[in-house]
């Protein structure tokens, strides 16, 4: 499951994200096909709306530099562990 997928199940709905972000269902619905990116301020909402649990950095890896973060799993930043 991608991460908008994730923030869609974790905030009940479609339209839910819709009301938090201020925007129509049918942006969040090109959202979750793919057919526009989540904008950067829309992308830190739905991070904060589900309490960090899906991150601005994986609805948008393309910016995870932005979001000073990096995407789930990638915590070591190539470092190797000793």
């Amino acid at each position: 499951m991608n991460a908008i997928d994730r923030a869609v199940e974790l905030l009940q709905s479609q339209a839910a994200i819709a009301r938090l972000c201020e925007v129509s269902p049918q942006a969040v619905s090109q959202w979750v096909s793919k057919v526009r990116p989540i904008p950067p301020k829309h992308a830190r909402a739905i991070e904060r709306a589900t309490g960090g649990a899906v991150t601005a950095s994986e609805l948008r890896p393309d910016l995870a530099e932005i979001f000073g973060g990096s995407e789930r799993g990638d915590e070591s930043h190539g470092e190797s562990r000793v």
